[in-house]
C-alpha cells in the first residue's frame, strides 16, 4: 500500500511510457534541502515512430525534461516550488558544463512541464502564462511562460479529446480520466503500451482500495475510478483465458497428431484438441490467479499457494467472478483471510453444490488443516467422496 497512490501511478506511468526514449528517474533529490523531482527524463535514443505514438507527450520530451504532475489543481506556491526545482537542476547542468569547459546551448537546458487537471484564468494570468501561437502546433490546454524560463503548463481538462492527448488525459480526474481509460481499452489488444498501462491501472486500483479501507472519509473520485477500472480487469481476464485456449488448441493439435498415429489421426486430433484446450485454460487461469494474488497480498503463504492448482480448474465464468470478488476485498490481513475463504468456497463448490448450511463450517475446518495436510487433501479432492472428505475434516476438528 502507498500513501499517495495517484503520485505513485503517475511516476510508474511515465517510467513505462518514456523509458524506450531515454533515462527516467523518479523521486530524484535536488540540492541540500532535499526537494524531490517527480519525474526527470533525459533522452538517449531517437525513435520518431514511438514519439508519434505518444502524441502530445512525445512532443513534450524532446530535451531533458522535469515533469511535475498534480492530482488536484496546482496552486501558486506549488508552481513556485516546481520552478525552484527547475532552477536547481539548471544550475547543476551549467556547473557540469563549466567543469568540462564547454558551452551549453539554451535548448539543451532542462525544461519544466507542470501537469494539472485544471488551471483558472486568474492563476495563468498572475504568472504570465501565454497561449502558444497556432503555428507552434501545441493545441488547446497548453501554456508557456516566456521563452527564457523554459516552463510549460498543461491544463489536462482543457485538452481536446483526440488520440494525441490520451496519454496525458489518463492523468486527469473524474470523467476526463475515465474517458481516457475507455479510449485506452479500444487500442488493439496486442499493443504493448495498452497492456502495460492497464497493469499499472490495476495496481492503482489495489492501492486506492487499500487506502479507502483505512480512511473513514469517502473520496468520490477514487471510488468512481475503482468502479471504472473493475470492468477492465474482467476484460483482461477474459482475453488471457482466450489466449490460454488458443495455446491449448495448438498444443492439442500437436499431441493429437502424435496420438493419432496409433489410434487414428482424426480421433487423436479431436481428443488432443479437447485435452489441450482444457490444459491450456487451466494453466492460464493458474498464472492469472497467482499473479493477481501476489499483486494484492504480496508473497503468497503456503496455504494460499495450495489453492492455486485446484482453483484454476474453475469454469471461466466462475473463475472471473471469484477474482472480481477478491478484487473488492481489502489488502490487509482481514482481506487475506477472506480471500482464503473465497478460494476454499469455490474449490469446494467445484466438488459439490449440495453443501447447504454446513459449507461455512467445512471451509473453516479445511483452512484449519496444517499446510502439508491441506495440500494433500486438495490434490485428492476430485477422487474423494463427500463422506470421505467430511470424515477427514471431522477427524481434524476432533483432534
Amino acid at each position: 500500500m502507498t500513501k499517495f497512490p495517484h503520485d505513485q501511478f503517475a511516476k510508474e506511468y511515465f517510467q513505462e511510457l518514456l523509458s524506450p526514449l531515454g533515462k527516467v528517474d523518479t523521486g530524484q533529490n535536488v540540492n541540500a534541502e532535499v526537494r524531490e523531482i517527480d519525474v526527470l527524463f533525459q533522452p538517449t535514443s531517437a525513435n520518431p515512430e514511438y514519439v508519434q505514438t505518444l502524441g502530445l507527450l512525445g512532443q513534450m520530451v524532446g530535451t531533458v525534461t522535469l515533469i511535475e504532475p498534480f492530482r488536484n489543481a496546482v496552486n501558486p506556491e506549488e508552481i513556485f516550488s516546481c520552478v525552484s526545482k527547475l532552477l536547481d537542476k539548471r544550475a547543476q547542468f551549467l556547473r557540469k558544463a563549466n567543469r568540462e569547459d564547454r558551452r551549453l546551448e539554451s535548448d539543451k537546458l532542462p525544461f519544466l512541464w507542470i501537469l494539472t487537471p485544471t488551471a483558472s484564468e486568474s492563476l495563468l494570468n498572475s504568472f504570465g502564462f501565454r497561449i502558444p501561437a497556432e503555428s507552434e502546433n501545441w493545441g488547446r490546454g497548453v501554456y508557456f511562460l516566456s521563452e527564457v524560463w523554459r516552463v510549460g503548463l498543461i491544463a489536462i481538462h482543457q485538452l481536446p479529446k483526440i488520440p494525441e492527448t490520451m496519454w496525458l488525459r489518463m492523468l486527469g480526474k473524474g470523467r476526463v480520466q475515465q474517458e481516457a481509460i475507455a479510449e485506452l481499452t479500444r487500442l488493439p489488444a496486442g499493443n504493448p503500451l495498452r497492456a502495460n498501462a492497464l497493469e499499472l491501472l490495476y495496481h492503482l486500483q489495489t492501492n486506492l482500495q487499500a487506502n479507502l479501507a483505512n480512511n473513514t472519509e469517502s473520496d468520490r473520485d477514487d471510488r468512481e475510478l475503482i468502479m471504472a477500472i473493475t470492468p477492465l480487469f474482467q476484460e483482461q481476464l477474459q482475453a488471457a483465458q482466450q489466449q490460454g485456449i488458443q495455446q491449448g488448441i495448438q498444443q492439442g493439435r500437436e499431441e493429437g497428431i502424435q496420438q493419432g498415429r496409433e489410434e487414428g489421426i482424426q480421433q487423436g486430433i479431436e481428443q488432443g484438441i479437447e485435452q489441450g484446450i482444457e490444459r491450456g485454460r487451466q494453466e492460464q487461469q493458474r498464472l492469472i490467479l497467482e499473479n493477481f494474488l501476489q499483486v494484492r497480498f504480496g508473497q503468497l503463504d503456503p496455504k494460499m499457494a495450495a489453492f492455486l492448482a485446484p482453483a484454476s480448474t474453475l469454469p471461466a465464468a466462475e473463475f472471473t467472478m471469484m477474482l472480481l470478488s477478491i478484487s473488492m476485498l481489502s489488502v490487509d490481513e482481514t482481506g487475506h483471510q477472506q480471500a482464503l475463504r473465497l478460494l476454499a468456497e469455490n474449490v469446494l463448490k467445484v466438488r459439490s453444490n449440495e453443501w447447504g448450511d454446513i459449507l461455512p463450517t467445512v471451509i473453516t475446518n479445511l483452512l484449519e488443516l496444517p499446510e502439508e495436510e491441506l495440500r494433500v487433501l486438495l490434490s485428492q479432492l476430485p477422487q474423494l467422496s463427500i463422506d470421505e472428505l467430511m470424515a477427514l475434516l471431522g477427524q481434524n476438528s476432533a483432534g
